[in-house]
């Protein structure tokens, strides 16, 4: 109960697309973090791929996690808490649902 009441104003803020700086830094810093994280475990792979071997699960868990790390970092650090913000629909494409 406590945390929706403070949470509820800061996500509403955020919704509505206004600026708020500690969002800004937070969001983005943590895109950053995830790209250098993608970038480390780029290396690793590299590393482990270039031994001669056959690929194994844990091969594409690793190219996995570098599409998700570079995807997210990415996102969080191009536009950060602009990815919270609320697109308007137009009535073309509102969802079947609303109309009944």
């Amino acid at each position: 109960m406590v945390r929706e009441r403070f949470m509820s104003p800061h996500l509403e803020r955020l919704q509505q697309g206004r600026r708020w700086w500690t969002a800004e830094v937070v969001l983005r810093g943590i895109g950053l973090l995830l790209l250098a994280s993608c970038y480390r475990l780029a290396l690793f792979t590299h590393r482990v791929v270039a031994l001669p071997h056959h690929a194994t699960p844990g091969d594409f868990a690793l190219c996995l996690g570098i599409i998700a790390s570079l995807t997210c970092g990415l996102a969080l650090s191009l536009f950060g808490p602009r990815l919270l913000a609320e697109v308007p629909l137009s009535a073309l494409n509102a969802p079947y649902w609303k109309d009944r």
